[in-house]
């Protein structure tokens, strides 16, 4: 939907009274604090609704929430709130389901919208997301491999002599939850939009298979040494002595600075997995107040906010991955746009529930484990992980 398309259905859906909206917003980056200002001012101009933008940060923002929301306080909107907190706010009643605002949710990445859907029901507009791709040097590797055998291939053949070919923190559960996932092992399983906190696969068998894996990467094909870890990794790639490195869109300054001519896709799909790579997604969305007295208004700024253009000059003004398909078509010629949205399309949303901080600890601590030495006890290691977070969750 082009600009003025979007300004026309606004007005035409615009409220015969015009409201005042508050919005909470955590942007710090100056860029993205004058487009939201001047998304704030189109809105204004084509509804008559006045935007307020208060400026918070943003680990206060669900707490505050959470206790401002019941007494007719706090704001009408949020932007944006990171998928973590959602099921909690969602549990408390304070934030408004958006199935009922919206007439179509395809344009925006169907991962984007599960990472924000909480027991069934959209409670979050996704704005924009996030997650680990293989970043690789064309210097070094000429065309991204497109299978596991060609992956180990060109990355042995460009390990050696102070160089490397391939590097991941292996100790990072999150930035190898994609191994983990190929496998068939999960967090909490997913049933058709609602997680069971119950039902904890990280220590089934698809789990067995991914930490040997990775075990494999270090001391069965010799290419992840002991002690890497991510700023090492990032560093060896800036300084172009590394052929692959899996991280996420923070390093992107960073790699464009050392001016690395590089490409972003997906790791191909492991030996033997049963399904495709598939990287842990974080996003963030727009929330609204339910205990709002401006509810209709407020879903008005915030579909314009995930719309086509808004998403695009987004993405200029701050570097942000859309989730609006249509946005990233038109940002065809952004190759971390391209690869990155490529990653997120594959990816799975990290769990939206409270229940994910008792995986965090005793999870880590086993990936860490199972890359320590040779060939350890997966089992042992894996299933004591499993039984400490079953006993943390109750």
């Amino acid at each position: 939907m082009n600009r003025l398309l979007t300004i026309t259905a606004l007005v035409l859906a615009s409220q015969a009274s015009a409201a005042t909206l508050t919005v909470w917003n955590h942007f710090t980056d100056a860029a993205e604090v004058t487009w939201l200002r001047a998304q704030a001012a189109a809105f204004q101009k084509a509804t008559g609704n006045t935007v307020n933008i208060v400026a918070l940060p943003l680990d206060q923002i669900p707490d505050k929430l959470l206790q401002s929301a019941p007494k007719g306080q706090g704001p009408d909107m949020v932007v944006t709130l990171p998928q973590d907190r959602l099921g909690q706010l969602a549990s408390a009643g304070v934030i408004e389901p958006l199935d009922k605002y919206l007439t179509s949710k395809t344009d925006l990445d169907k991962t984007a919208v599960s990472a924000m859907t909480y027991n069934g029901k959209l409670f979050g507009l996704p704005m924009f997301a996030e997650s680990v791709a293989l970043i690789y040097n064309k210097k070094i590797v000429k065309t991204a491999p497109t299978t596991w055998d060609e992956f180990i291939k060109v990355a042995q053949a460009n390990t050696g002599n102070g160089k490397f070919g391939f590097l991941v923190d292996l100790n990072n559960a999150y930035a190898n939850y994609g191994i983990f996932s190929a496998y068939g092992s999960y967090i909490f399983k997913n049933n058709g939009g609602t997680l069971n906190v119950k039902d904890v696969g990280i220590g089934n068998a698809g789990a067995l298979k991914a930490v040997s894996l990775m075990n494999d990467l270090r001391y069965k094909y010799n290419l992840v040494p002991e002690g890497v870890t991510a700023d090492a990794a990032k560093g060896a790639f800036v300084d172009g002595r590394l052929g692959m490195l899996i991280t996420g869109p923070w390093d992107m300054g960073d790699i464009r600075k050392a001016g690395i001519d590089y490409g972003i896709t997906t790791l191909p799909t492991p030996p033997g997995a049963t399904g495709k790579w598939s990287p842990f997604v974080g996003v963030q969305g727009v929330i609204l107040n339910a205990y709002g007295k401006n509810k209709a208004a407020a879903a008005q700024f915030a579909k314009m906010l995930v719309m086509q253009d808004s998403q695009a000059s987004f993405n200029q003004a701050g570097g942000r991955i859309p989730v609006s398909l249509s946005a990233r078509t038109k940002l065809k010629s952004n190759p971390i746009v391209q690869g990155f949205g490529k990653a997120i399309s594959a990816g799975t949303p990290m769990p939206n529930v409270p229940q994910m901080g008792a995986i965090w600890g005793p999870w880590g601590s086993a990936v860490a484990q199972s890359v320590q030495k040779r060939t350890p006890d997966y089992r042992t290691i894996l299933d004591g992980a499993l039984k400490e977070v079953n006993s943390n969750i109750k």
